[in-house]
């Protein structure tokens, strides 16, 4: 007997840490500070929305294997903010036999969604995939006026070693989150398949961005902005500790909303040689256009001349 029934695993409740209060970003205070939070009008230092997708490894794990880690991909828009001392819980949709792609999410534990995704191995559409092709075309952008798609920054090269200290966008060493993330793995700090510790899910896009200032991509400044979307795909996974690798970043697409300008970067890893590219993300960084001082009459001028 079949049911078509839909079966969704989920998690237990988990209590993210906030690791990025000491943020430095643009030479001040991040989102992640309080001070700065609630002077833009949010309740508080938000969590960084990747934390939550260590939530979600074991069930990726549960349904797919080692194959997650080689060739998983996980496409997340974040929905609304979580501050230190809430629970989140995720979920899964369990996918039909065969099947390469399901749904995923994550609630607060009163029911607040806090983010929406696509999970899936090897290639195929994910949820920022239809996401970026809805992008409606953008006014005349104040803060990222000098950016433009297809601008690239030089190769950078990086690596993620376990007490390595990961700078002032990231204040924090691998051993240190390993303490605090929700999900912990002993594969995350010793032998595995692949022959060393494997990066958790949540600390690629730490490695990804840890060089990004080197790109310099010309972002009006200062400024404050925060992830609203975010994809990590391995291609030929898993990325390893203490493993070099090199970066190249790419703008692939620019919009707005009513309170943010946002820049799209692609960031590629490749192998330490810069040929045989292991992973990617797709990052969706939002400045909220009212941390620029004086925005609303420098955008009306703009206005005024096109």
């Amino acid at each position: 007997m079949s049911f078509d029934t839909e079966t969704v695993l989920s998690g237990p409740l988990r209590a993210p840490r906030q690791m990025l209060a000491n943020q430095e970003y643009g030479g001040h205070a991040s989102i992640h500070d309080d001070a700065m939070a609630e002077g833009l009008g949010f309740r508080a230092g938000p969590i960084e929305g990747p934390t939550h997708f260590s939530q979600f490894v074991p069930l990726l794990a549960k349904i797919w294997g080692n194959a997650w880690f080689e060739r998983g991909r996980f496409s997340a828009h974040f929905l609304n903010m979580v501050v230190e001392g809430e629970d989140v819980r995720a979920f899964v949709e369990w996918p039909r036999p065969g099947a390469t792609h399901t749904r995923a999410w994550a609630e607060r534990s009163d029911g607040t969604p806090v983010l929406e995704a696509s999970a899936s191995i090897g290639p195929g559409p994910t949820l920022l995939d239809d996401r970026m092709a809805k992008l409606r075309p953008h006014g005349p952008l104040v803060i990222l006026g000098a950016l433009h798609v297809g601008m690239a920054g030089p190769d950078e090269h990086v690596r993620m070693d376990a007490d390595q200290h990961m700078g002032g966008l990231y204040p924090f060493s691998l051993t240190q989150k390993l303490a605090r993330i929700t999900e912990n793995s002993p594969w995350y700090a010793g032998d595995t398949p692949w022959g060393g510790a494997v990066v958790p899910l949540e600390m690629v896009s730490v490695l990804a961005e840890y060089t990004g200032a080197q790109t310099a991509f010309p972002v009006v400044q200062p400024v404050v902005g925060l992830f609203a979307d975010l994809e990590v795909s391995m291609l030929n996974g898993p990325l390893m500790v203490g493993r070099d690798y090199v970066v190249r970043r790419e703008i692939v697409a620019l919009a707005e909303s009513r309170r943010t300008e946002s820049y799209w970067t692609r960031t590629r890893i490749f192998d330490a040689s810069g040929t045989e590219q292991v992973a990617e993300t797709l990052l969706n960084h939002a400045v909220l256009k009212q941390s620029l001082s004086g925005y609303d009459d420098k955008r009306t001028a703009l206005e005024a001349i096109q």
